[in-house]
């Protein structure tokens, strides 16, 4: 069993935990993920890992609720125990594994929209422990979805948030801050690494594309089993078929067939609709709507 020693609700529908896995801790790098389950029969729970201490032994995963077994997770509380949390799993960010004096050479930029801030600040973080300031751009649709903002501030060379409703720091998508950071204001970069949404990846890799700024993205969004039998995360790169929980998640950007992934994670998502909507109903979930396949 593996301990819950911290749980934080960093807004409404996102929380972020401290899980007591030593062995995970001891090996992984920024980039890699963890699987977890609730209980012996709990879905298996592929979640990109937000931070770590070796000493403590500890890692912290940050989970937004949107299926019924991250529903579940949210109720857990400080001393509950996960009943499996594997890892790590995944291949480490390119820039962990890289020289490291050839990356201190390049001008770098994150872009993290919504969740993707948790997969982001392991990779700034680590930078700034070796002496590089990268630049980040922190995207949400409003003020109150922005995460990790103070941890984020104290690791990035600069920080720039920005919401879709303009509530807070800039205006806008995450795109129009790019557009801003380099026509406007100067700034040139040579690697860019984009994490969030699917459809904000896409739109990212388009819009440095007319930059010619080499951007890595993360698939994360799209694993299911987390270990390559599923096939969920199955998706072209280039001329080459790869898995995103076993090649990955980091891939070349442009070289990325979003729109082949995005049609295999909406398949995914109806499934899982249909477990949310029979945790909510529960007993009188028995179909008859003839919507949510309850009744076959």
């Amino acid at each position: 069993m593996y301990l819950i020693k911290k749980k934080r609700v960093l807004c409404p529908s996102i929380f972020l935990m401290d899980v007591e896995a030593p062995r995970v801790a001891q090996y992984c790098q920024p980039g890699q993920f963890i699987i977890v389950r609730i209980d012996e029969l709990g879905e298996r729970i592929p979640l990109t890992i937000c931070d770590y201490d070796r000493e403590a032994g500890t890692i912290t995963i940050v989970v937004q609720t949107i299926g019924a077994s991250t529903k579940k997770m949210m109720n857990l509380e400080e001393g509950d125990s996960f009943h499996d949390f594997v890892g790590p799993l995944g291949q480490p960010s390119e820039l962990i594994t890289d020289d490291i004096d050839s990356i201190k050479d390049k001008k770098i930029l994150f872009v993290a929209g919504g969740l993707g801030t948790a997969p982001v600040y392991p990779q700034v973080k680590w930078l700034h422990e070796h002496g590089i300031a990268a630049d980040v751009i922190v995207g949400a649709k409003t003020k109150d979805l922005v995460i990790l903002e103070d941890e984020m501030s104290k690791v990035a060379g600069n920080l720039y948030i920005t919401t879709d409703d303009g509530s807070y720091g800039r205006s806008g998508m995450v795109t129009k801050v790019i557009e801003d950071l380099v026509e406007n204001e100067g700034k040139q970069y040579d690697l860019c690494v984009s994490i969030g949404p699917m459809i904000m990846m896409k739109f990212c890799v388009l819009t440095t594309k007319k930059y010619n700024i080499p951007t890595i993205v993360s698939m994360n969004p799209i694993m299911v089993d987390g270990t390559g039998m599923c096939g969920a995360c199955r998706l072209t790169v280039g001329d080459e078929v790869k898995f995103a929980c076993i090649d990955g998640p980091e891939f070349d950007g442009y070289k990325v067939n979003f729109d082949e992934a995005m049609g295999r994670m909406r398949l995914y998502k109806t499934r899982e609709g249909e477990d949310l909507l029979a945790l909510q109903e529960e007993e009188t979930h028995h179909g008859g709507c003839g919507n949510c396949g309850g009744d076959k």
